[in-house]
């Protein structure tokens, strides 16, 4: 993959300084280094002392990402709500995994996007998952699709300039919920399970902030969106406001109406572009089974 940039400043600088400004790393120079890419200026290659003066055109190539032989791919087909030479955002079905597991090698969205990403014939076929799901949640994944677009995400990533919103259907006291609050608790491991997390002062600072879009009976239907990033976050919070998720089996969720795995929805994510710098919305509606059981609890 080739990038270019026309060099902008009046005081000269190194290509080293330049490349780090935008982004790459020193294992990428490594890779473009000893690996097949180059970097030139104005036609000629250059290494990475040479001094960029105004108006001088870098070109920088990388190369080719060959696929991963471990990770088999999977013919099943994806659902694609945005794509484009860098990034890939699929919907999620529930029920299927993110990434393999060491007893699960296949079947998860890794494994359909690597089927995907190779039957097009595209340059690079390594998988690169930026945003991941649990198995029950449905809704919006993001994928690179080259480790220089990855690197540039998980950068927004770290500074909290990617926002994913979720809707989830939660019973319980739901009279208590406000209109919108922002649940600041501590959460920390449950020693009594491997998997299971809680609410604690012996926690890292966790913080959910929600929106109440509907209350019907005995269930309501938040937006949420996420200020941190805990294990199991939105179940454990909303557990703590005895609001848990409907069919949440393991934090209390109730199992009789009609939905029998967390009820939520990865319905929203915005990003900027790193490449163009345009805004990238995606959305999704509800899910069938999430609609299905507010559609059924009428006032």
């Amino acid at each position: 993959m080739i990038f270019n940039w026309t060099y902008k400043e009046l005081e000269p600088q190194q290509i080293k300084y330049f490349l780090k400004n935008q982004g790459v790393s020193r294992g990428l120079l490594a890779k473009v280094k000893f690996h097949g890419g180059h970097i030139s200026v104005n036609g000629q290659r250059e290494n990475v002392l040479y001094y960029l003066k105004k108006d001088d055109v870098l070109t920088f190539e990388i190369p080719d990402e060959k696929e991963h032989e471990t990770l088999i791919p999977d013919e099943t087909p994806i659902e694609i709500v945005f794509e484009d030479e860098h990034y890939l955002v699929v919907n999620k079905p529930t029920n299927v995994a993110s990434i393999p597991a060491q007893y699960h090698p296949k079947g998860t969205m890794a494994n359909r996007v690597k089927h995907y990403v190779c039957s097009q014939g595209y340059a690079n076929q390594v998988v690169h998952i930026v945003t991941r799901l649990d198995r029950d949640t449905t809704g919006l994944m993001l994928f690179a699709k080259h480790g220089f677009a990855h690197a540039l995400l998980d950068q927004e990533l770290r500074n909290k300039r990617v926002i994913k919103k979720y809707q989830a259907l939660v019973s319980g006291n739901i009279s208590d919920l406000e209109s919108h609050a922002i649940i600041d608790l501590p959460i920390e491991r449950d020693l009594t399970s491997l998997l299971k997390r809680q609410t604690g002062p012996n926690g890292l600072a966790s913080k959910t902030e929600y929106w109440l879009l509907e209350r019907r009976k005995n269930l309501a239907l938040v937006d949420i969106q996420l200020h941190t990033g805990r294990t199991h976050q939105i179940r454990v919070h909303f557990e703590a406001l005895s609001c848990p998720l409907l069919g949440d089996e393991m934090y209390g969720g109730e199992l009789n109406q009609g939905i029998r795995r967390q009820a939520l929805h990865c319905g929203e994510l915005i990003f900027t572009h790193p490449f163009t710098k345009e805004t990238v919305h995606c959305q999704l509606a509800l899910p069938k089974d999430m609609k299905t059981v507010l559609g059924s609890m009428q006032e």
